[in-house]
């Protein structure tokens, strides 16, 4: 007997709709004060210039926290934009962009204080958004990297992507510098962004995350998770198949002791990433830092590039390698995981900036 569809009540729907017209209420806000925040960052450049010093020294250690909402296919979806303490731009300076995507039962802000990213990007010179998802969408607060069959996959991608547009209109974000890293089903989502969207992304990371493709409801993402399912590449957003980008390069980082997220889903995406990439596995050696845990380092490579590179790190549970102590989804035992994150996302970068000079005669 066929079942009956059951279609949401009116009540739900207007709940939802007085929700988002909050949410965009907030934006119109937030609009506001970042118009502020990009002519103090403008003159904060010019002071710090002349005198070499920070003008605040109350948020010098934190930085800028600029909150927003995105619009896209899913819908609204807050951000915050951390920009680091006493950030002085050089004439015509553009820096680059991590998008950082958390793993469920996590905010923005709680992944922010795990990776502790701020300090790297206060070192780095880059800036980081942190998109937060919306629990009306995913009640564990997941993205739903899995929900292929009714399309929120690749919604939220889209409005995602979204989030990064806005952004790098509004502040001095180079667009050819733009890397997406995420844990668990972050960094589920972003192997899909990465993946649809080529051509926005110099490079991917995924932190203990499901080989893309390998669900397509929340009962198979499961299945994905126990490393039960074959993954495939999803097929590329319409509006950059004329482009031909090729896959970015991927960082795979990935637990041995993951009990969540199955290790076998490391080997399977660095695999088919690398096939994509017409790129073959060299040997793995093992590496080790003092008293962290140790990694097996497989790098996958195509005319002596590396182009994927899958770092077991032994005896590792689901969670940030060397994350901030005490919290959830966090490790401080492990190697510095967001230290690797930028180090792959700046190689990337100077390799694509090194492939885009002209060669001399």
């Amino acid at each position: 007997m066929a079942q009956r569809l059951r279609l949401p009540s009116l009540s739900a729907l207007t709940r939802a709709y007085q929700r988002n017209l909050k949410t965009l209420t907030r934006a119109m806000r937030s609009a506001q004060r970042a118009a502020a925040k990009v002519a103090k960052v403008a003159k904060t450049a010019k002071a710090t210039k002349a005198t070499k010093t920070a003008p605040r020294a109350t948020a010098a250690s934190q930085g800028d926290w600029i909150a927003g909402v995105a619009t896209g296919p899913a819908g609204a979806r807050r951000f915050h934009l951390h920009i680091p303490p006493g950030l002085a731009l050089r004439p015509r300076e553009k820096l680059p962009l991590l998008l950082m995507l958390h793993g469920c039962d996590q905010t923005g802000l709680e992944f922010a204080q795990s990776t502790r990213m701020g300090k790297l990007a206060a070192r780095e010179r880059f800036l980081v958004l942190y998109p937060e998802q919306d629990r009306f969408a995913n009640a564990q607060g997941c993205w739903n990297w899995f929900q292929q069959r009714n399309g929120m996959a690749n919604a939220e991608a889209a409005t995602l992507l979204a989030a990064v547009v806005q952004v790098a209109q509004s502040y001095p974000i180079d667009v050819a510098r733009v890397a997406v890293a995420g844990l668990s089903a972050g960094g589920s989502m972003a192997a899909l962004m990465g993946a649809r969207f080529a051509a926005h992304f110099a490079a991917v990371i995924v932190h203990s995350g499901v080989t893309p493709g390998t669900a397509d409801s929340a009962l198979s993402a499961l299945a994905a998770m126990g490393g039960h399912r074959t993954g495939h590449l999803p097929t590329p957003h319409a509006s950059t198949i004329s482009n031909a980008a090729p896959l970015p390069p991927l960082l795979v980082l990935q637990g041995t002791s993951d009990h969540v997220v199955s290790p076998r889903n490391g080997l399977a995406m660095a695999q088919l990433w690398a096939q994509a990439l017409g790129a073959k596995a060299s040997a793995a050696t093992s590496q080790q830092r003092g008293k962290r845990y140790p990694m097996q380092v497989t790098p996958f490579k195509r005319q002596g590039r590396t182009v994927v590179e899958l770092r077991d790190i032994v005896g590792l549970g689901h969670a940030w390698s060397r994350g901030g102590a005490k919290l959830a989804y966090s490790d401080p035992a492990g190697p510095d995981a967001s230290a690797l994150t930028w180090a792959f996302a700046a190689r990337a970068f100077k390799q694509l900036s090194n492939a885009k000079q002209p060669q001399q005669k």
